[in-house]
């Protein structure tokens, strides 16, 4: 069984930058990878970004490309998201995601199989 807890939303403006956090516990993910998703109040669940663990390559929604910077610390088993220049449409819950297999294009929940309880950003106007 595996544990994810992320830390770092808050309330910020817009064009402000936060670091979300990710820490795992209970198994090792160095095959496979992580992600971030989040979900606004009445929307679904949609993908924000994701990293390979072993080799560390990325891939990114459109609507947070060249803001957004997804990273991995393999010594701490922990997964990050930068966020900067913050817009209000970036306020929702966001949840860390970890995948126990090798998906080619990992953008969809059902692609994940251990989440995070999410933490709250709000970027206000």
């Amino acid at each position: 069984q595996a544990q994810l807890v992320e830390s770092g939303g808050g309330l910020v403006q817009a064009g402000d930058s936060l670091r979300l956090s990710c820490a795992a516990s209970g198994r090792t993910f160095s095959a496979y990878g992580m992600g971030w998703f989040r979900q606004a109040p009445g929307k679904e669940r949609e993908f924000v970004a994701a990293i390979r663990w072993s080799v560390g390559s990325t891939d990114y929604a459109d609507s947070v490309k060249g803001r957004f910077t997804i990273s991995r610390d393999k010594a701490k088993n922990t997964v990050y998201l930068q966020m900067n220049s913050l817009k209000p449409e970036d306020s929702a819950v966001y949840y860390c995601a970890a995948r126990t297999t090798l998906v080619v294009r990992p953008r969809t929940v059902s692609d994940y199989d251990y989440w995070g309880q999410g933490t709250q950003v709000t970027v206000s106007s």
